[in-house]
């Protein structure tokens, strides 16, 4: 009898957990309501100038890496290949829609040791600011091969200098 009430009890436990779990992504997701739609991704994108396979770790508000932006999927895990292109970035992610992210949108890119749960080796992720809208998003990647990782470094550093530029000249 023992055996039997103790397996309910944690049964029920697990069933709470799971419940709270999912009322607060509810609430997450009615909370960030106001964010903008993704950009479309052109039809014409062009070749990549560089490209990886990785893991999507997720977006988050700019500066807060605990604070996970759940609409749009864009706070769902999963694998992706992020590739380089000289009018944005896309992150085709599986089991999700692609993230495009035009080059004049993109602020910024640095190296990280952990964001919003996943945590790696000292500059083991790729994180890339840009802006959706008038919020700063950051969103994090994972290369397969650490390699990968210089290569896309040096590429989204080379095309967010030169969007940067595009816009001093155009005089944004």
């Amino acid at each position: 009898m023992v055996k039997e009430l103790s397996l309910i009890f944690t049964l029920v436990l697990i069933g709470a957990a799971l419940t709270l779990i999912a009322v607060g992504w509810r609430n997450r997701l009615r909370r960030q309501n106001d964010v903008e739609p993704l950009p479309e991704v052109p039809a014409g994108l062009g070749a990549a100038l560089a490209s990886a396979d990785g893991q999507y770790v997720a977006s988050t508000t700019a500066g807060d890496w605990l604070d996970r932006i759940a609409v749009h999927q864009l706070g769902i895990r999963t694998n992706a290949e992020l590739s380089v292109h000289p009018d944005g970035v896309l992150f085709d992610r599986a089991g999700a829609g692609p993230v495009y992210i035009p080059a004049g949108q993109l602020t910024g890119v640095r190296q990280e040791s952990g964001m919003a749960g996943k945590f790696v080796e000292k500059d083991g992720l790729l994180v890339l600011s840009w802006m959706l809208g008038s919020r700063e998003l950051d969103t994090g990647f994972r290369t397969r091969r650490a390699d990968d990782k210089t290569i896309l470094f040096n590429a989204l550093q080379n095309l967010i200098s030169a969007a940067t530029q595009a816009d001093t000249d155009s005089g944004k």
